[in-house]
């Protein structure tokens, strides 16, 4: 069977998500341009590569994960005539991200937070971006500070679920190539 450039490429990516081969060479990686082993199995390496590369660029559009939500009313907040309180927190210990004084969600697995994205998670990284933060200038914080978490709760919520599939989908992939002989 020829091997294409695609091929190369899937293998490529496959292999510098290899945590056998990212914890071997770690300070290699830090200093200078990577250097790619050949494995026996290049198609295996190949596959995982492809699988990975369709994960991380489609994260939108992969199926999401079934997370479970739980609203309760804020009755301060309804009474007082304004959005929940954004709190976008996670409790990694119990699988739990409470997203404001009304929603909680529920059922995310613990693998989620051990697939990293430089020094944090993905889900981590959600969190962080979708949360309020008050500019210090004053000009900018009067006319400019638009953003409320509120109006985009809902694509949140999707995006969490769609960023835990990616996650747990890779942390098997990578699980896989531990095993792999090399």
């Amino acid at each position: 069977m020829p091997i294409t450039k695609d091929d190369i490429f899937h293998y490529v990516y496959g292999v510098l998500h290899d945590p056998v081969y990212r914890e071997t060479y770690a300070q290699n990686l830090k200093r200078e341009f990577p250097r790619i082993p050949f494995y026996p199995d290049f198609f295996a390496w190949a596959g995982w590569g492809k699988r990975l590369m369709e994960l991380h660029i489609g994260y939108e559009t992969v199926e999401p994960w079934p997370l479970s939500r739980l609203d309760t009313p804020d009755k301060k907040a309804r009474e007082a005539g304004v959005a929940p309180k954004a709190v976008l927190k996670a409790d990694k210990d119990n699988g739990i991200i409470r997203l404001d004084s009304e929603t909680v969600l529920s059922g995310i697995p613990p693998e989620v937070w051990t697939y990293r994205l430089g020094n944090r998670s993905g889900l981590e990284w959600i969190l962080d971006q979708y949360k309020e933060k008050t500019p210090k200038d004053p000009t900018i914080r009067e006319k400019f500070n638009t953003y409320r978490f509120a109006d985009y709760k809902d694509h949140v919520i999707d995006l969490i679920a769609r960023v835990t599939r990616v996650s747990v989908e890779t942390v098997d992939i990578t699980e896989a190539m531990k095993s792999a002989k090399r």
